[in-house]
């Protein structure tokens, strides 16, 4: 069930909406508001003025204390999976022809993605960067940044709303709400139904973020898109994992990332489908 009121707004490149039973007041919204910038602030490599911006020279940079947990989410998910699922994958984006100014154009010549510890260390919030990197946290940011207002509700006893940001969906209070999966081929329908209560769902799939022959979930060992799953959806207790989850799927099945909680489902370019056998919902395909 819908909740009866909904805060929307844009941020990070992206439609949000918060509904919650009572309005938030205008306290929340403009804390909510100021944290969503500070962490475009520092993780947008759309902006010039950016934290990450500034790691394309070699040097040792501070990071909010509070970001060290996406830092070590991303640092063991870089481990698991073997390196497929990195934040160093920016360079390669950019090359690709998703860059700040939105050229869509790949370069003659794709980068590829450097090794973590090749060009960079870190010291909890501190990184000391060796060579010129392009961070891209997109993986598990959005998730990440979704959580940052889950506990920014709940510290003024918010404790029964949905946030939606695109697609990533975290969910809390008494409620169980059914969330439809969109079907990659064709938007307007959905080849199942996930039930989510005091949980988050997220999905990824190449039909998002799309430009010619490319989309944005790209393998590092090879700079080229990811053809055979098409798309994936995650359920988990934290947004981030959620979402770094369904960007780890794309590249390894689902018993390699068993030490986390979580649910999912798997289509893949051929048309057949995994889940996990805990997953909760209903698929129609």
């Amino acid at each position: 069930m819908p909740k009866p009121n909904s805060y929307t707004f844009e941020a990070i490149g992206t439609h949000w909406s918060i509904e919650t039973v009572e309005p938030l007041s205008k306290t929340v919204k403009h804390e909510i508001d100021m944290r969503i910038d500070a962490f475009d602030q520092t993780y947008s490599r759309f902006r010039s003025d950016s934290l990450v911006t500034k790691l394309r020279i070699p040097g040792n940079y501070e990071f909010p204390s509070d970001e060290r947990e996406l830092i070590e989410f991303y640092q063991v998910l870089y481990d698991v999976t073997e390196g497929t699922v990195t934040p160093l994958i920016g360079e390669t984006l950019e090359s690709a022809g998703y860059d700040a100014s939105y050229s869509l154009t790949p370069k003659a010549a794709v980068e590829l993605t450097p090794k973590w510890d090749d060009v960079m260390n870190w010291t909890g919030s501190r990184v000391n960067v060796k060579k010129s990197i392009v961070l891209d946290v997109g993986a598990a940011g959005k998730g990440y940044l979704v959580d940052i207002i889950a506990k920014i509700l709940g510290s003024h006893n918010i404790d029964d709303y949905v946030i939606d940001a695109s697609g990533d969906i975290c969910v809390r209070g008494k409620n169980t709400q059914r969330i439809g999966l969109e079907n990659p081929h064709d938007p307007s329908s959905v080849i199942g139904i996930a039930l989510l209560q005091n949980a988050s769902l997220c999905a990824s799939a190449s039909n998002r973020r799309r430009w010619g022959d490319w989309h944005h979930i790209i393998d590092p060992r090879t700079g080229k898109p990811v053809r055979d799953v098409i798309a994936t959806w995650v359920v988990a207790d934290s947004t981030m994992v959620a979402d770094g989850l369904a960007t780890a799927l794309f590249f390894v099945p689902a018993d390699v990332l068993k030490q986390w909680k979580f649910e999912a489902v798997r289509l893949f370019s051929d048309g057949h489908i995994e889940q996990t056998d805990n997953f909760v919902g209903e698929l129609f395909i």
